[in-house]
């Protein structure tokens, strides 16, 4: 709440029109009529360089002056180009005295809805990749500083988003402010949710909200209310108080041209977007937990920037709005599952969405899917910016050297080389090539390309093993001796470099492991695991035979593997011992152990499956709660999931074990999970360290199975321990189960033998 004080004759508002083609249009009221007033008026740019002025006559017994006049070629507001001008208006007298002056900003643009097309601003087609936000932390609710409304802005736009919808209520005018300055299209929105004001009531509100906005070019739509809680009776009012006419929406319905329907499936989006009407979803992909945003984002994108009728949407929802809860020591609450759908947690700690979202949305993409050592320099690149040139980004590149898993004297990237280009001349919505103008050096491991747009800000880094890095078997030492063995009636014992591995006659698996008498209880391996959604029918989609089968849509049924464990051999051969324990009739079918003279062990496995599956691979198990970290070359540092691979990028990572309820307690990114593209692995554990090295192509490590919330709104998968997998679980959103994701999202057909390596040191 606050007051402002002016002379008694003065200037109670202004309303500004400034188009793309320069002209500039203005009401200015008065508090009273003022006989033989003028309006003398001043634009100056972000420079403070007068770029044109005007005096217009207040007319004769009115409060009310029409100023139009041009400025020549200004610089055009867009949220790639926010560039703002200053208009300074001065009421004068007869005697031309000034009797009041006031400042406004504002930008030339000018917005256009092309019916059955697109939204077009200062004539271009633009896509939105937008975010629903509420002003909300949970210290002060509501109530928010310009500080963090800054900082609300910086956070979506470094997600490389472009839009924001402002569910449900209009926003502090210093987050508009933030806005214009920084480039945001913004949806201002009538106060509701479901509800909708009574006419009487909503025409004040309406005339207050945009009186009040109207002069800010980051806003392009008004919005009469959320989903069924606008009042028809109010759509004339807004054009009232508008003299740039924005488009009005009905956030969940279609008027205007706009059809905003919130979230429809993938399937579905694909049938709305066969309607006439321009397709822009003010809400999809209910983000919960660790669910929607980013997971299927990838198909849902692709789908909408490349048909005819669709502008994009809006994500639901920025931020968890959890309230700090003094009367329990702090405790974040979401009211269980009603707050926590944010791509960030409470106070912006950044979930794995948010850089799934950064990268699929960055206006710059490499499309080079792989480099090798005859790499050129050359990069295939698009340019999705709608206006920007890419002449106007810089491109970063790094070669670069990682540690082994054995290398305890270095333990961080190397940069072996580094430049830096200015991108090509590839106009906005084109495509070309950035020649970065560097060749791969022999020790090259990765090259990293970061992208840096005009304002300096990353876009993206992108990560391009030259190699498969899965190099560590190539040595062991002869003189460490010979690995030698003894058998029971029971098992068979193997020793190496005081390394002991005990392994079961009874079901031929690893069952015990110490390293010089210390015991590392990493056992009950390999055994097959396959998982798919306990709802879904042996034949993916809904089972009718089962009639509990809606309310296990959140749960996953393990398959029983029904092998039979033949026998296990043992031979010798230059000083390694292999052990192969076979099976028969059923899903797991050789596990071969090569235990090497320093104590490394190989582990070459076959399975077979047949049919949908969810989840499936090799696992062991091991004791959660001796886990300390872990550390691997892979994509990180966030855990992956099948519908949402993008946002990881592959380095050196390194976390601390934690055990995140979502929702409850917002430490990221979770240790548990499905990880990618992992050349090595090394876990730390109170025992000791269990090393891992991946040689199974498009394989995934897990490290237990995520967590969900308490509720288990998103999923309950079976327990995995330490596992090479095959095929990971996709992730459902709140509304919608993964099989109405899109493509990504869908179960695995598989059918016949699936075979890996994996190479395993204990320290």
């Amino acid at each position: 709440v606050f007051i402002v004080a002016k002379p008694a004759q003065n200037i109670d508002r202004l309303v500004i029109d400034a188009k793309a083609d320069g002209n500039f249009y203005a009401d200015c009221f008065l508090n009273m009529a003022v006989e033989g007033a003028r309006v003398h008026t001043v634009i100056t740019d972000a420079k403070e360089k007068k770029v044109a002025e005007n005096t217009s006559d207040v007319r004769t017994g009115s409060d009310h002056a029409s100023i139009n006049f041009a400025v020549k070629s200004p610089e055009l507001w867009t949220a790639e180009t926010p560039a703002m001008y200053q208009a300074t208006f001065t009421l004068l007298d007869k005697a031309g005295k000034t009797l009041h002056v006031e400042n406004q900003k504002f930008g030339f643009r000018t917005i256009e809805t092309r019916e059955s097309d697109g939204l077009y601003i200062n004539g271009r087609r633009v896509m939105i990749k937008g975010v629903n936000r509420h002003s909300f932390r949970p210290e002060s609710g509501r109530t928010l500083s310009k500080a963090k409304n800054i900082e609300d802005v910086l956070l979506i736009k470094s997600m490389n988003m472009n839009a924001v919808r402002l569910s449900h209520y209009p926003a502090d005018p210093e987050f508009f402010e933030a806005c214009d300055s920084l480039g945001l299209y913004v949806m201002d929105e009538l106060s509701g949710w479901h509800g909708k004001h009574e006419t009487i009531n909503g025409q004040k509100l309406v005339k207050e909200m945009i009186t009040r906005d109207v002069n800010h070019p980051c806003i392009i739509w008004w919005s009469n209310g959320n989903e069924k809680g606008w009042n028809i009776e109010l759509d004339g009012e807004f054009h009232k108080y508008d003299p740039q006419k924005r488009p009005v929406i009905h956030p969940q319905g279609n008027f205007s041209g706009f059809e905003t329907m919130h979230y429809r499936s993938y399937g579905e989006s694909q049938n709305y977007m066969r309607l006439p009407e321009i397709f822009m979803p003010t809400e999809f992909l209910h983000g919960l937990y660790d669910g929607g945003h980013g997971a299927g984002l990838y198909d849902y994108w692709e789908m909408m920037r490349k048909h005819p009728r669709c502008i994009g949407g809006f994500l639901w929802v920025l931020a968890d709005e959890g309230v700090k809860r003094v009367d329990m020591d702090g405790f974040i609450d979401n009211q269980g599952n009603f707050g926590a759908d944010g791509i960030v947690g409470p106070h912006h700690e950044k979930e794995g969405s948010y850089y799934t979202i950064k990268q699929l949305w960055s206006p710059v993409q490499v499309m080079n899917t792989a480099i090798d050592r005859n790499f050129d320099g050359k990069l295939s690149v698009e340019n999705r910016y709608d206006y920007l040139n890419l002449n106007t980004c810089r491109f970063i590149w790094q070669q670069v050297k990682f540690p082994s898993v054995t290398d305890a004297s270095n333990t961080t990237t190397r940069i072996l080389k580094q430049g830096e280009v200015q991108g090509s001349d590839v106009a906005a919505h084109g495509v070309g090539v950035v020649d970065i103008k560097t060749s791969i050096l022999p020790e090259t491991d990765a090259l990293f390309l970061t992208v840096i747009d005009k304002y300096g800000y990353e876009l993206w880094r992108w990560t391009f093993p030259v190699d498969k890095l899965n190099r560590e078997t190539e040595q062991f030492s002869a003189s460490s001796g010979r690995a030698s063995y003894t058998e029971t009636e029971k098992g068979i014992t193997v020793k190496a470099n005081g390394r002991t591995f005990v392994f079961s006659k009874k079901d031929g698996q690893l069952k015990d492991v110490s390293v010089n008498n210390r015991k590392i209880s990493f056992a009950n391996g390999p055994r097959f695991i396959g998982a798919r959604r306990a709802d879904r029918s042996l034949d993916q989609f809904y089972n009718h035979d089962d009639e509990k089968a809606k309310a296990k849509d959140r749960t996953y049924s393990e398959f029983t593997d029904a092998a039979v464990f033949t026998k296990l051999d043992v031979k010798e051969e230059g000083g390694n011992l292999i052990l192969t324990a076979n099976y028969k009739l059923g899903n797991l079918d050789k596990a071969q152990w090569t235990i090497h003279p320093d104590g490394m062990a190989t582990l070459d496995y076959t399975y077979n499956f047949s049919g949908v599956v969810d989840l499936m691979g090799i696992c062991f198990d091991y004791p959660e709660e001796q886990v300390l970290s872990k550390r691997w070359l892979g994509a990180g540092p966030y855990r992956v999931w099948q519908n949402r691979i993008h946002g990881t990028q592959y380095d050196i990572w390194e976390n601390d074990y934690n055990d995140p309820i979502p929702g409850e307690t917002f430490t990221y990114p979770e240790f548990k999970g499905y990880f990618g593209s992992v050349s090595w692995m090394s876990i730390r554990t109170k025992e000791g360290t269990i090393s891992l090295t991946n040689e199974t192509p498009d394989s995934y490590i897990g490290v237990y199975q995520p967590r969900d919330g308490r509720d288990r709104l998103l999923y309950t998968l079976p327990e995995s321990g330490i596992s090479v997998l095959n095929v990971i679980p996709p992730v459902r959103n709140k509304v919608n189960s993964t099989d109405l994701c899109g493509p990504s999202s869908q179960p695995k057909w598989v059918d016949g033998s699936q075979t890996g390596r994996l190479v395993i040191r204990f320290e």
